[in-house]
């Protein structure tokens, strides 16, 4: 095994790590300073990351908190907030070491009580109850040492202390008794990251402005970062195109991209949303029949056409993804069964399952629903199933929902037959993919858990221990063997990543392009131009 997928999964050995955070040289001619206006699709109700997910949020929120570590392109951790750390013996602590006069904004330094306050505060808060779930206690021996107790092994806690998902935040700010999740601080931040807010308008624009104090000598190197926001994709492509906008992270549909890979000053690329895992998918309620037959599930799989769906509907920007697992990360099991389009094994099966075409030449029907408000990645595959099954003699209704809360009531209450999703990993299975195959999260009205009331005895042991097993050739096995079995159940037919990518100015160096993209620190992106 590659010494990446050791460093993700966290050896059960003591490992240590020194060294500074991504140092990336400025270029002969290139210059500090400027601006980069970044454009956005996507309004946060607030810029605290450690009780709210999401894009929206994390993208200025990356940039006005730091974490302790920040994940390269390869997966592997390297020292951000954290100087150094040490992994115990029996994986059941991990021992930070911060960097010494580190301070937040407002001049007040950065302790180990800080990091203490922020992963309970995360932990207690945070959508992703995974996360630090085994966290029983954390130690502060002195100010710049913290000492993360666990419960029980985990093996993607390295990773849950980067980019947005570990904000440091200071606990003399939102430690003052009130509610956190409605803390006036969260719309108005004191960070400790490499920009500082300067505006806050929801729905309309952020502004930061470079942390002079930063932590990290010489960086950030850009004055300001100003994130624009607007519902209109045209007026957001027209400003990018013509220059008043010089990036655009998370451009979503294929139309957009092929649009502005024509523009010759941009830069269009995929990469940046490897640690995201965005996955487009279509879901069957596994708790009402027909669909409680894995041969009618698989028999469906049969019948969509995965690459139609890609090269002809998405214009060949989105990949084909045949796995609950990201096909971008290291657990993924390339020997899952891919489904491949034979619509004469589909017609087989449904006979073979009891399920005789009548005379209309239809054999049972199905509604599917999809997620309101992204229609080439939802509501065009839907209405693509609808035509498509009905060669299988399924006759398929398209329910549409007026708004999302509809959509994800009828969902996470197992009010459908079949549904379009779209799913996130969030870097490591634990964090991200547990959640939707454990029979113990069947949560009847909690949009996103095991909504298709799926339940394998074996799943859930597997998953269970690939949650505490810290070698990585053995958790590696252990996902491998989970892939293959639902990969066979198809609780759920896995259709492409979705395919987000990054265009700008390519003047701009070191635009951010590791795992978390614009999710962690641009301290080191600047402006490559005389």
């Amino acid at each position: 095994m590659d010494i990446t997928r050791r460093l993700l999964l966290q050896s059960s050995a003591a490992l240590a790590f020194a060294g500074s955070a991504f140092s990336f040289a400025v270029a002969a001619d290139g210059k500090p300073g400027g601006s980069v206006v970044m454009v956005s699709t996507q309004s946060p109700r607030h810029l605290n990351p450690a009780v709210q997910s999401g894009a929206a949020t994390a993208v200025p929120g990356a940039q006005i908190f730091a974490s302790p570590l920040l994940y390269d392109a390869d997966w592997k951790p390297h020292p951000y907030l954290a100087e150094s750390w040490e992994v115990a013996d029996d994986a059941l602590s991990v021992t930070l070491h911060l960097v010494r006069d580190a301070k937040f904004h407002d001049g007040k330094p950065i302790t180990s009580e800080d990091v203490k306050f922020s992963i309970e505060t995360i932990k207690a808060n945070h959508p992703f109850t995974t996360m630090y779930e085994p966290v029983s206690a954390i130690e502060t021996p002195d100010e710049h040492t913290a000492v993360i107790r666990l419960a029980h092994p985990h093996p993607a806690l390295l990773l849950c202390l980067s980019g947005a998902l570990c904000p440091i935040i200071p606990k003399h700010v939102f430690g003052d008794g009130q509610d956190i999740k409605t803390h006036p601080a969260n719309a108005n931040p004191v960070g400790s990251g490499p920009y500082k807010l300067e505006e806050f308008t929801p729905g309309q624009k952020i502004t930061l402005v470079r942390n002079p104090d930063f932590f990290l000598k010489d960086r950030p190197l850009l004055d300001r970062i100003i994130v624009t926001i607007s519902n209109d994709p045209n007026a957001i492509l027209l400003a990018v195109e013509n220059g008043e906008a010089d990036c655009y992270p998370f451009a979503t549909a294929s139309q957009d991209i092929k649009r502005l890979e024509k523009v010759d000053r941009l830069h269009v690329t995929d990469k940046g949303f490897e640690g995201i895992g965005a996955i487009n998918w279509l879901a069957f309620n596994t708790g009402k029949a027909p669909l409680d037959d894995k041969a009618v599930r698989q028999a469906i799989g049969y019948a969509i056409d995965r690459n139609f769906i890609t090269n002809a509907l998405m214009r060949g920007v989105a990949r084909a993804q045949r796995s609950p697992i990201i096909e971008s990360s290291p657990f993924f099991n390339p020997k899952m069964p891919f489904y491949d389009h034979d619509l004469d094994k589909a017609n087989k099966m449904l006979d073979e399952a009891g399920h005789k075409a009548g005379a209309d030449g239809i054999r049972f029907k199905l509604t599917v629903d999809y997620i309101p408000g992204a229609p080439e990645q939802q509501e065009g595959v839907a209405q693509y199933l609808k035509s498509q099954l009905k060669k299988a003699g399924i006759d398929v209704e398209v329910r549409a929902s007026p708004d999302f809360p509809t959509w994800a009531k009828r969902v996470s209450n197992f009010d459908f037959d079949m549904t379009m999703d779209a799913v996130y990993n969030w870097g490591d299975p634990v964090i991200g993919v547990h959640r939707t195959y454990l029979s113990s999260n069947i949560r009847k009205g909690v949009i996103w858990s095991n909504t298709q009331q799926y339940s394998n005895p074996k799943v859930d042991e597997l998953l269970t221990q690939a949650a505490v097993e810290n070698d990585p050739d053995k958790r590696k096995a252990l996902y491998d063997e989970f892939q293959m079995i639902v990969g066979d159940d198809l609780p759920i037919y896995w259709i492409n990543a979705l395919p987000y990518h990054s265009a700008y100015d390519k003047e701009i160096a070191e635009f951010p392009e590791s795992i978390w993209g614009t999710m962690q620190s641009m301290a080191d992106t600047y402006w490559n131009k005389a």
